[in-house]
């Protein structure tokens, strides 16, 4: 397993002090913790449920599986601190929120919901014996979710050469993984001095489709209010730009012709992060800055599970291999799946939007579906919608939507109907802002 490295865990908090500093935190019970020591004792005698992940499915899916299964034993794993939500971040990156709005205490919801909450790292999994292994000992557990988002897939680029992936990571950090890269792009953007600034974008699917049109938008916003002598070229593996594709082109012709470049097709073929070179299928490009986002898989969890998707020559699609309707694993009905991880779900539109969005609704889903079989009911399928804004001008403050809807046909597959509102104006940022707040209210408990 890999990212290991980024469990921040004080050692009195390691050794189970934390329920004495933090109610509702916990982190071990035994005094020497080994990798097979049984930590958390089932509280009450009803299903326990461990969620993987505390993003915004994973919250979602504890709060409402403690509301529907009160007599659950839920605990939630996650390994960051805090609790850093994608979107919102881009406006972030240049001070339209702060960073109270988008970093939050996860104590605050696990109390008041009533789930445990343990900090540690996901090391694997025995499924056969239903047990979790983390980085403070081993977990049972009756259903499992996981929800822990996605991965940075530089061995596509890299393949095994560390050096390149540790170079392009401290360099060039895209922060599409929150909590990790956050203030490490955010310097580079304040401290952005001028020259070309390359982003490339990853092949579809990938985190929030439209939101690195939105970052680049901002980011140019921020260029040309302060006069930087700078351009930024968007390097798009798609034939052209979307969603939402009409009112992000509006925005790079109208408000930033000569700081946006958008280079369709540039598939990447070679990155030579030490050079500050990417050799793509629409050409070769040189830079003196740039925010790296190469392929995106599901998280490393799903590996270790051993339930990725396979292709019909047997490859590994890099995502999870689930019921399309039931959002439950193939090969074993007790492990659920939520939010950016998520498998194919019809062959019209490929994946749910990989977005916040999504994730807060399949969240709420899952939670209904487990609660229905506890309880010894029919399972009801349910679909989700989602909504996303864009911010695309900071002054006036002006942005762009998009909205999924879905549906099942006749013959029973999904069916999406995607909806873009391509005329930036300020209404929707007013909308974005209630949408956002609506969200955090929903589980985060502000």
């Amino acid at each position: 397993m890999k990212r290991r490295n980024f469990l921040i865990t004080p050692p009195a908090l390691a050794l189970g002090a934390a329920a004495a500093v933090a109610p509702g935190l916990f982190m071990a019970a035994p005094t020497i913790i080994t990798p097979q020591s049984r930590i958390l004792p089932r509280e009450g005698k009803g299903a326990r449920i461990v969620v993987c992940g505390g993003g915004w499915g994973g919250l979602t899916a504890a709060r409402y599986l403690r509301e529907l299964i009160p007599t659950s034993d839920v605990v939630l794993l996650e390994r960051n601190p805090t609790f850093w939500s994608g979107p919102m971040s881009n406006k972030w990156l240049i001070d339209v929120v702060n960073t109270d709005f988008v970093n939050h205490d996860m104590l605050r919801p696990a109390n008041k919901y009533g789930y445990r909450l343990l900090q540690c790292e996901v090391n694997g999994f025995e499924r056969d014996k239903k047990l979790v292994r983390t980085s403070h000992g081993v977990i049972d557990y009756d259903y499992l979710i996981l929800s822990g988002g996605i991965r940075n897939d530089y061995e596509a680029w890299f393949g095994n050469d560390q050096r390149a992936i540790n170079h392009t990571r401290k360099h060039f950090p895209n922060a599409y993984i929150p909590n990790q890269e956050m203030f490490a792009l955010k310097r580079k953007v304040k401290d952005f001095r001028g020259g070309t600034l390359v982003m490339t974008l990853p092949p579809p699917p990938h985190r929030c489709p439209p939101s690195p049109y939105e970052r680049a938008c901002l980011i140019a916003w921020h260029i040309k209010t302060h006069k930087i002598p700078g351009k930024i070229v968007i390097l798009d593996p798609k034939p052209k730009i979307g969603p939402i594709g009409t009112g992000y082109k509006q925005a790079f012709d109208e408000l930033y012709p000569d700081i946006i470049t958008h280079v369709p097709n540039a598939h990447v073929q070679e990155v030579d992060p030490f050079n500050r070179r990417i050799k793509t299928a629409a050409g070769e490009f040189r830079f003196d800055d740039a925010i790296l986002m190469p392929p995106q898989q599901a998280a490393e969890m799903v590996w270790s599970a051993d339930l990725i998707g396979k292709t019909p020559d047997g490859k590994p699609t890099g995502w999870a291999d689930m019921n399309t309707r039931m959002f439950n694993a193939r090969t074993d009905e007790n492990v659920y799946f939520v939010g950016d991880l998520m498998g194919t779900i019809s062959d019209q539109f490929g994946h749910y939007p990989k977005s916040g969005h999504v994730a807060n609704y399949i969240g709420k889903i899952v939670a209904t579906n487990i609660a229905q079989r506890v309880a010894g009911k029919e399972v009801t399928l349910l679909l989700p919608d989602n909504l996303c804004y864009m911010m695309v001008n900071g002054d006036p403050q002006e942005e762009i939507s998009v909205k999924f809807e879905y549906e099942v046909d006749a013959t029973g597959k999904v069916i999406q109907t995607q909806i873009d509102m391509d005329v930036r104006n300020t209404d929707m940022v007013k909308e974005d802002f209630a949408w956002a707040r609506s969200k955090f209210s929903d589980f985060l408990a502000i």
